[in-house]
């Protein structure tokens, strides 16, 4: 076999440029594409043949796959492109050789252009009036006077009236031939890109928006959710002119493009992001686009490389070449640049979807607390669902938010009821509409009637809840009940496990993404589908517990076999071993060999069923124990003793961690020969690790490692916001400009990319994850728009650093956050937080604010906004100068 390419069927694959262009080693590279080739999974070559890859990771071995698949799609079309030319009799030796080493799908584009079928173009219909003759002569430099010897072509009959007739069909005929030259095409389209400018304009367009884009999901709180309050009072307000639906949609739509309704870009530093909004605006009948480049320059190169500069007839193809330009190369490039940069930015938006996506589905679970799960809503009631820790119902309700003062007084008493009455410990709100009005009734009971008990709430993301709860998963799960308290359950699971429950959704449901409705729906679902895959095979799943949803996902399997294997635990009841997998109808050897590794088995007859071993590795795991003086026996009783504790560990945190079997204990390890071990026992050095890892961590969770959900017992307004505050959010989503954060208030909060971290930030995936929980201060709060601009970087100390950061940043990135100006610390302790806080929302101007009355002094009243606790502050100041005076 050759050390440059590997032949799998047909065609060959160019190992060598793989490895290069990838940076992995080409025996690495070969070893990968043939385990791929064998029909195994990415996941279970990540984990389970790392010896044969070298250890390569999840993402080097797609990319081995991808390029390879590439490679192959690219010999396909070779030999399609040659066969359709030699079909012509156009095939030429050297015309062979070029497409045979055209690098790219591209370049090979370029040299089948010109032998493509267009029938009845303007130059084949000069061709059929007799004209390629005279386009011959003036291309090999006859000298003539060309209006005397193109009278000679003039034929009514032929629709030749006029020379001119005649010479513009010469023209397009010899614009043709100029096309066949890939040479300069690929000249022109680098001018083309390099002066080239993306312009937007306004399309004056009737009302029409059959056009516009519908995305099917939900939106995620804060960024145009419906307001329900007003339901019911519609018919007491004056009445105005009403806008129909297609209206107000396509309103809302010019809205969000105002900024390029006027735009003009270089090609080079449109960001992704903008592509694809320009894309909806043009497709609304919003936007007018088009490129526009330098034509001078365009028709000057097309002319120096086409036409010698003593031709006899170099004026006339001068004007053939500006006609082959304008009329054949420019339309040309538009196209297939606004192709290009459309692909470009759909994968960049899959790329970013896929991201967070992963960070969401990888999000911790929460173990061992029973939960209040509450889909929101105004009109048709908030729904109530109380879990155990395992996601099981024990109680629903729904409750109303509006109406009068008893129906709110007994929404709160139900809220109240169910937490006691279940010992339910945290609560999880959806952040649909009526999120905030849930929240403030939750929280008013926490600070009351729950006060004596360890009760916190967490906002949870809902998008696609509804959607599995009409859903054939959904009723399947929950026949027993309705669509609404399916809603509420999913909420409350996706808390408990986010994995589990999310893998039940289409993933374009799931609010996280950047544009992702605006991607090829193809596209989009394989690339999510290779993610959540991704997930279920990183954490791994309990096969005795998990969905048919779940166990889709797990390597080498399927619906079907999914579909069996829950199908056979219900009959048969609980695994108590990884070898009964293979009793399952359709589970076939190959099968078990890519998922037995994946599907553990807690509280099994072999401990090693629950670790991360391959059953081909049992013999080789059971021989490791035996050199450390443990035992199978010994790792079983440690198993269960952890697995007790890991379900304790999330109730009180100060149990501690089982204790590893003296021959398991981290010096044991670390006093073993590796290459000697793996010596003795015939196994890679990779792999023995792993089988070390697995037998010191039985049963871990990698999902523990990360920070747990924001829960909080307060909340905010947007009134209570004011620039200078610090406050505590969790990141919503991630997009090319920025992070949207939650910060505990209902409206739109934004890290701008710049204001990310002290350094220039290129991504901002670079710097945060969904999930992740941040210190941020407040710089803007609009009102007007509702939406707050936050930074990441503390206020002192930090503002030398942005500066220079901000001097690095892309110049065509817009600052619309006005930088602040933060007091410099004081000298002393720290104050506390909250009376930071206070001083900085002091210092800045605002409108006056209305006084806070005597009962709220006392403790009598709730306070309304920040600038009463502000005031609050000054009064208690006043009567006690001497308590802040350690500040």
């Amino acid at each position: 076999m050759s050390a440059t390419s590997f032949m799998t069927n047909s065609p060959t694959v160019d190992l060598e440029t793989i490895a290069n262009r990838l940076d992995v080693p080409v025996d690495r590279a070969r070893h990968t594409l043939a385990l791929l080739d064998e029909g195994n999974t990415v996941a279970f070559i990540t984990r389970y043949r790392k010896d044969q890859t070298g250890g390569l990771d999840e993402e080097q071995i797609q990319s081995v796959q991808r390029e390879a698949n590439q490679s192959r799609q690219l010999a396909d079309r070779k030999a399609s492109v040659l066969k359709l030319i030699d079909a012509q009799g156009k095939l030429t030796s050297s015309l062979r050789k070029r497409v045979e080493s055209a690098p790219s799908i591209r370049r090979l584009e370029d040299l089948y252009a010109p032998f493509k079928s267009n029938k009845q173009s303007l130059a084949s219909l000069a061709h059929q009036r007799g004209l390629g003759p005279l386009a011959e002569e003036i291309l090999s430099g006859v000298s003539c006077d060309l209006e005397t010897r193109a009278a000679e072509f003039v034929s009514p009959g032929n629709e030749l009236e006029t020379t001119a007739d005649v010479l513009a069909g010469v023209k397009y005929i010899i614009a043709e031939v100029f096309s066949e030259r890939t040479d300069v095409r690929s000249k022109l389209r680098e001018i083309y890109v390099r002066t080239g400018r993306l312009i937007c304009t306004r399309q004056d367009s009737a009302d029409d928006v059959a056009s516009l884009p519908s995305d099917g999901s939900e939106s995620p709180r804060g960024v145009g959710q419906a307001d329900e309050t007003t339901d019911g009072i519609a018919g007491e307000l004056t009445a105005k002119p009403k806008i129909s639906v297609r209206q107000r949609k396509r309103n809302k739509l010019e809205s969000s493009l105002r900024d390029y309704l006027n735009y003009s870009e270089a090609l080079s530093k449109v960001r992704a992001h903008r592509i694809l909004a320009i894309n909806r605006g043009e497709r609304a009948r919003i936007l007018r686009v088009r490129i526009d480049s330098d034509m001078d320059a365009l028709t000057a190169a097309a002319a120096d490389l086409l036409i010698e500069p003593t031709h006899t007839n170099g004026e006339f193809l001068r004007e053939c070449a500006k006609t082959f330009t304008a009329r054949s190369i420019v339309p040309s490039l538009e196209r297939e640049l606004r192709r290009e940069l459309t692909e470009a930015a759909e994968t960049h938006a899959v790329s970013v979807f896929a991201r967070n996506l992963r960070n969401l589905f990888l999000q911790r679970p929460v173990h061992g607390r029973r939960v209040l799960a509450i889909d929101p809503g105004f009109k048709s009631g908030c729904k109530l669902a109380a879990l155990d820790e395992f996601g099981g119902v024990l109680q629903q309700q729904t409750i109303y938010l509006i109406g009068d003062d008893a129906k709110r007084d007994a929404a709160r008493a139900k809220i109240v009821e169910f937490v006691t009455s279940h010992n339910l410990s945290v609560i999880a709100i959806g952040n649909g509409a009526a999120c905030r009005e849930a929240e403030q009734m939750v929280a008013a009971a926490i600070e009351g009637e729950l006060q004596d008990r360890r009760v916190e709430y967490v906002i949870v993301n809902e998008a696609g809840a509804s959607v599995y709860s009409t859903s054939a998963i959904g009723r399947e799960e929950l026949p027993d009940f309705d669509a609404t308290i399916r809603s509420a359950i999913s909420i409350g699971r996706r808390l408990l496990d986010p994995l589990s429950e999310l893998v039940k959704i289409n993933p374009a449901n799931i609010g996280v993404g950047m544009y992702q409705h605006d991607v090829k729906a193809k596209h989009l679902r394989e690339s999510l589908d290779a993610v959540i895959e991704s997930c279920v095979n990183f954490v791994g799943v309990d096969v005795n517990t998990a969905s048919p949803s779940l166990l889709s996902y797990v390597s080498g399997l399927n619906q079907l076999t999914a579909r069996r294997i829950y199908e056979y635990r219900l009959e048969h009841g609980p695994f108590r071993n990884r070898e009964q997998i293979r009793d399952v109808p359709g589970i076939g050897e190959s099968t078990f060999v890519q998922a037995a590794g994946f599907l553990k088995i807690a509280d099994g007859d072999n401990p090693l069923d629950a670790t991360w071993i391959h059953p081909e590795s049992y013999e080789v795991a059971t021989k490791v124990l035996e050199r450390l003086g443990s035992s199978i026996a010994e790792l079983a009783s440690f198993v269960a003793r952890d697995a007790v504790d890991n379900r304790n560990r999330e109730r009180e945190s100060a149990v501690p961690h089982t204790s590893l079997p003296t021959g398991l204990s981290g010096d044991k390890l670390s006093s073993i020969d590796l290459g000697e071990l793996a010596n003795d026992l015939g196994v890679g050095e990779l792999s023995l690790r792993d089988i070390l890892d697995s037998l010191s961590r039985p049963g871990r969770d990698p999902r523990e490692d990360l920070p747990a959900p924001a829960f909080r017992s307060g909340i905010m307004k947007i009134d209570d916001i004011e620039p200078g505050m610090e406050l505590t959010g969790t990141v919503l989503n991630v997009v090319d400009f920025g992070a949207f954060v939650d910060i505990g208030i209902s409206d739109t909060s934004l890290i701008h990319i710049s204001r990310l971290a002290d350094r220039y930030v290129r991504d901002p995936h670079e710097v945060v994850s969904i999930g992740d929980v941040l210190q941020v201060w407040v710089l803007e709060v609009d009102r007007e728009r509702r939406r707050v601009a936050l930074t990441a970087i503390p206020p002192q100390g930090g503002e030398d650093r942005q500066q220079s950061a901000n001097e690095v940043q892309a110049p065509a990135r817009k600052r619309k956050v006005a930088k602040q100006k933060h007091t410099p610390p004081k000298s002393g302790p720290r104050a506390p937080k909250f009376k930071q806080a206070v001083r900085r929302a002091a210092a800045v101007a605002r409108q006056p604010a209305k006084p806070i009355t005597q009962q709220m002094v006392q403790g009598k009243e709730p306070m309304r906004t920040f600038s009463d606790l502000f005031q609050y502050y000054e009064v208690k100041q006043q009567s006690d100068p001497n308590e802040t005076s350690d500040e």
